[in-house]
């Protein structure tokens, strides 16, 4: 995921942009509508590393410093996107989803994370009341949900199908390389390229019956 993580497609990426076209500068109006503070373009290529051993302990990091932020606000917190799946390579930033009672409730959550250093960059009340933060010395998207939201099980299927299925990881994986390799005014339009390859796996996720991770984050202490 990215400075803008959801568009609207399971698990990140909305129509795919074609560089220098009139999506790709639709996709920033919209990138701008949501974007709290300025816009940070990339101009470049991705970085994707080779999967690192590392990833899981900064995640269990950042769940310590969120718990202790919010407390009983957590209602779920996981570790999803690239950096959770074993073996997938993925750019060095640590996706993590939160799921409080109501996201749209600003006042309840966010004064709190800032205060642990966290950063608002993202609002969009019109899906799903989705809120995304930046870590504060870790580079980290924190995903903020309210419960029922759909894309909560889109983002855990996804991310179990990639974890279990070689075939899906490995496909999804040679996208990845293929796209980073291309410039990209912002990260966000990389995401958005990824959508057909991400709605296929969804796709054989779903015909195989797969069911969201049923692994509940523990309760808060």
């Amino acid at each position: 995921m990215n400075e803008r993580a959801v568009p609207k497609t399971p698990y990140g990426g909305g129509p795919a942009a074609e560089v220098g076209s009139e999506q790709v500068l639709t996709a920033e109006e919209d990138l701008r509508t949501v974007t709290i503070g300025e816009l940070r373009p990339l101009n470049g290529q991705i970085e994707l590393l080779p999967y690192q051993p590392d990833w899981p302990a900064l995640y269990a990091r950042e769940e310590g410093r969120i718990r202790s932020a919010l407390g009983g606000t957590v209602a779920r917190l996981e570790h999803v996107g690239s950096t959770s799946v074993p073996g997938l390579s993925a750019k060095p930033i640590i996706d993590i989803l939160l799921v409080v009672p109501d996201s749209s409730d600003e006042p309840a959550y966010v004064p709190d994370l800032e205060a642990s250093g966290y950063v608002l960059r993202i609002r969009e009340p019109n899906w799903f009341e989705h809120r995304m933060f930046r870590g504060p010395d870790t580079s980290v998207n924190l995903h903020v949900f309210s419960p029922g939201a759909a894309e909560i099980d889109r983002m855990l299927a996804f991310r179990d199908r990639l974890r279990t299925d070689e075939a899906d990881r490995h496909l999804y994986e040679l996208a990845k390389l293929d796209l980073a390799r291309r410039d990209w005014k912002y990260v966000q339009h990389y995401a958005d390229a990824k959508t057909g390859v991400v709605a296929a796996i969804m796709a054989r996720a779903l015909a195989s019956g797969a069911a969201p991770s049923s692994e509940e984050a523990e309760p808060p202490t």
